[in-house]
């Protein structure tokens, strides 16, 4: 399911058109059909030749309705450009196209409509002109259509490449998080309040409860409706209509978004990468005060530029914006900024629940990069680093991904060792180090002052470092493993404090490395070293004690591992002896290298080969 708008210049029959195409009339307010032109936003829909079915949203061309025609552009997945043959581009033209083009609509026709008024060198000067306004855009290329909605001559023509089009547009995508920004809200007798918009992100049922954000109020799904037929389930990308029990419609209004609850918050800052339109009249100054459009809501923003003091025309900057009334947007969504009388820039949201930054902050702008352009494994970091500990569903809404996605790019980063898994979140290797050292400090206190005491209360220490219990008792079981700590039912205590080596100690310790490194994939077992030594290199990082009493160095082990992954998740899985050919050594060493594998679950067994498990 496709969502198509219209754009473009009052009075250029873009309304005329949708009727053409759909036998609809979109204009349904009174006063658009005096004054014979569209004020709010208008909805049809058809059935293409390929049987494909698509919605239609048409849009107000007078400047004075810019932002009615901005409520409606936010969900489209194709744009029709209409241009009239006995006018040519005119001022709405050119800001409708700088809104597609900011909203990131990738898929596009150019209507050259009211063709019985012009003659054919005159409809294809206009043509020219038309592709001579979308260079550098987002419908650069897009193919040209003359029509006449009186004639109906060129209309055929239209709906096949629409077609031709739409088969190459990519689908909405379903994440699981339905959300449906309201861009209508009305009653009907016997029903009750109803609203309408296009569903992004995930699948809504009848006899769901969801949440009118922003705002505290919750209500249950009494029907659900898609071009007015009745449905159990709408499905992301379809224009929907939603029946609400719970809700008056003086309560509800447009730019209001409807979701499942507890899964998206409200923004009142939002971080954002902005282009500034080239034909921006005057630079915008660090602070402005512009308006802000995302999808159907608006809100006052003051802007504060990262990276600059200015915006000139055709910049590309770092922005946070501080918005006077929350709206509900999520990373990836596009936004659109504009003065009183102009569209003056607009981006994507990179972050929806920033902290305050400095301003021309090298760090800060880096943690932006990674999180706006970076790999899956980058953004994931960066938006873990934001919220951790985060959950693999708190991970997915902050980074607009699906969960699928990040479970790979979760492999990734725990194999690297940069994420940790705590009880059922995950964390970076810094936020537990320095977790680490704030535990370590409370307990130097508490064996300070009450040497005697055996440690400090498991639920005081709990309380010191506000973790939940489950994180909490994670966290106690890693770092007892590790040899940090001792625990007890009731305490925790430092574990006794490491002497520094001796120098004969340091030498054996040095030479037994120097062994296993020798051999890095067949390392000696008959090498005697005391167990406390032993354990000091493990905790140093320098071994990796595996099953069997085999012993790898840290690098050999590193290296291993990350062949095994990398040949089960190219195979699907390895097998012993496939392991043992990797590395041209024994069963002894394959079998103790997998067996630790499984062991901190990387890996798992099922039948006679390994295969990787799933985060």
């Amino acid at each position: 399911m496709f969502v198509i708008g219209t754009a473009g210049h009052v009075d250029h029959g873009k309304s005329v058109l949708v009727e053409a195409l759909t036998g609809i009339d979109p204009d349904r307010l009174r006063e658009e059909k005096q004054r014979g032109m569209t004020i709010d936003l208008g909805f049809a829909w058809l059935t293409l030749p390929s049987g494909r079915e698509v919605s239609i949203v048409d849009v107000p061309g007078h400047e004075r309705f810019i932002k009615n025609m901005l409520a409606g552009a936010g969900g489209i997945d194709l744009a029709l450009l209409v241009i009239a043959a006995d006018e040519s581009v005119m001022p709405q033209t050119r800001e409708h196209l700088a809104i597609i083009d900011l909203l990131g609509v990738r898929s596009g026709v150019i209507v050259i409509t009211k063709t019985d008024l012009a003659d054919e060198d005159v409809i294809a000067i206009v043509a020219t002109d038309a592709r001579e306004l979308v260079a550098g855009t987002t419908l650069e290329g897009a193919p040209v259509v003359p029509v006449s909605a009186v004639t109906r001559d060129g209309l055929d023509t239209l709906l096949r490449v629409l077609d031709e089009q739409l088969a190459g547009t990519e689908t909405k995508r379903d994440i699981g998080r339905p959300r449906l920004p309201i861009d209508r809200s009305f009653t009907i007798a016997g029903m009750g309040t109803v609203v309408t918009g296009t569903l992004i992100d995930g699948a809504l049922e009848v006899g769901q409860e969801v949440a009118v954000l922003p705002g505290d109020l919750t209500a249950r799904i009494r029907g659900l409706q898609h071009h007015k037929e009745a449905v159990e389930r709408a499905l992301p990308g379809r224009r929907t209509a939603v029946n609400l029990s719970g809700v008056a419609k003086e309560d509800v209004r447009r730019g209001q978004v409807l979701a499942l609850p507890g899964t998206i918050a409200p923004a009142d800052a939002i971080d954002v990468r902005l282009r500034a339109l080239a034909s921006l009249r005057k630079p915008l100054r660090h602070a402005a005060e512009l308006t802000l459009h995302a999808g159907a809501a608006e809100a006052p923003a003051r802007l504060l530029l990262l990276d600059r003091d200015e915006l000139r025309p055709g910049d590309v900057a770092w922005a946070q914006l501080r918005l006077s009334e929350p709206v509900v947007v999520v990373k990836g969504d596009r936004v659109v900024l504009r003065t009183p009388n102009d569209t003056v820039t607009g981006g994507e949201v990179v972050d929806a629940h920033p902290q305050r930054h400095r301003r021309l902050h090298e760090a800060t702008l880096q943690s932006l990069e990674a999180l706006a352009g970076g790999s899956s494994a980058e953004a994931l970091a960066a938006a873990l680093r934001r919220i951790e500990p985060g959950s693999l569903a708190s991970l997915a809404s902050e980074t607009g991904r699906a969960e699928e996605e990040l479970r790979v790019a979760l492999d990734e980063l725990a194999l690297a060792g940069d994420i940790v898994r705590l009880a059922d979140g995950f964390v970076t290797r810094g936020w537990l180090d320095a977790l680490w050292q704030r535990a370590r400090r409370e307990l130097e206190t508490q064996r300070s002052a009450h040497p005697l005491l055996d440690g400090m209360a498991r639920e005081e220490l709990r309380s010191k470092l506000s973790l939940q219990p489950g994180l909490f008792g994670a966290v106690l079981e890693r770092w007892s493993g590790a040899g940090l700590i001792e625990t007890s039912a009731t305490s925790v205590a430092l574990a006794r404090e490491e002497t520094a080596l001796t120098p004969a100690q340091q030498q054996e310790a040095d030479a037994y490395v120097a062994a296993l490194a020798a051999k890095p994939y067949a390392p000696p077992t008959d090498i005697s070293i005391a167990p406390d030594l032993l354990s000091y290199l493990e905790r140093s990082g320098r071994v990796v004690s595996a099953a069997g009493g085999v012993v790898f160095t840290a690098e050999a082990y590193r290296d291993m591992t990350e062949r095994i992954v990398e040949h089960a998740r190219r195979d699907g899985s390895i097998t012993l002896a496939q392991a043992r050919d990797l590395f041209g050594t024994t069963r002894k060493y394959a079998q103790a290298l997998l067996e630790h594998l499984d062991s901190t679950r990387v890996t798992r067994r099922v039948g006679d080969a390994r295969v990787l498990r799933r985060l």
